[in-house]
């Protein structure tokens, strides 16, 4: 009769030491897709606040509103897209804040947010109240008030001719002058902050009424 065979009790394999090494590569290389991620957004979008009340009723202060990037880079702006733009009195944004979508020094720099009115090579004449593109009035149901001041520019190649929804409180090109299509920053596309103020941005309201 055979005997039994003790099998000895062998306790399992202890798992393989984790690596410093190891767990650093890890943690730089979910950082380095972070930045990836940052850096490809950053590249096609932004984010900014509105200060103010000059696109009112539009737009009102301290929303927030996300900008397409790729519009202006890739496609021809039009009249009544809601842009944002480095105005001319201050200088050019860098390579870095083109990148990172935001003044480096904020508070000493501001970008506006208009509405696109004039384009190159158009005459805009604002008079009794209306708009006129190269005699052609203009049909803006989305003003606060028919602006008050008077005046005729014609917009230059390269350049745009912005105004503010709240037209008589608005810094734009009435006052200073026209925006170079290279400060322009980006295309508004909606405002999703607060949550109660979510909506698409309409771009297609300026219409063409009969000269």
């Amino acid at each position: 009769m055979n005997e039994p065979i003790e099998i000895p009790n062998e306790a399992p394999p202890a798992p393989p030491e984790r690596k410093a090494g190891s767990f650093l590569k890890d943690v730089l290389e979910t950082l380095g897709l972070a930045l990836v991620l940052f850096l490809a957004i950053n590249l096609v979008s932004a984010r900014v606040r509105v200060d103010g009340f000059s696109m009112l009723p539009t737009l009102e202060n301290n929303q927030y509103v996300l900008i397409s990037r790729l519009k202006p880079r890739f496609g021809d702006l039009q009249r009544g897209d809601i842009i944002v733009f480095r105005p001319p009195m201050y200088p050019s944004a860098t390579w870095l804040e083109n990148v990172l979508g935001f003044p480096i020094v904020p508070g000493q720099i501001e970008d506006y947010i208009k509405r696109v009115i004039g384009l190159p090579g158009e005459t805009v004449t604002i008079a009794d109240g209306k708009v006129w593109i190269n005699e052609t009035l203009l049909d803006e149901p989305y003003i606060a008030d028919m602006p008050s001041y008077t005046g005729s520019w014609t917009v230059p190649e390269g350049s745009l001719f912005v105004l503010g929804d709240n037209r008589n409180n608005s810094s734009d090109s009435h006052n200073w002058g026209f925006v170079p299509a290279e400060n322009v920053l980006g295309k508004a596309v909606l405002v999703y902050w607060p949550f109660s103020d979510w909506k698409m941005l309409n771009h297609t309201q300026v219409a063409a009424a009969a000269p």
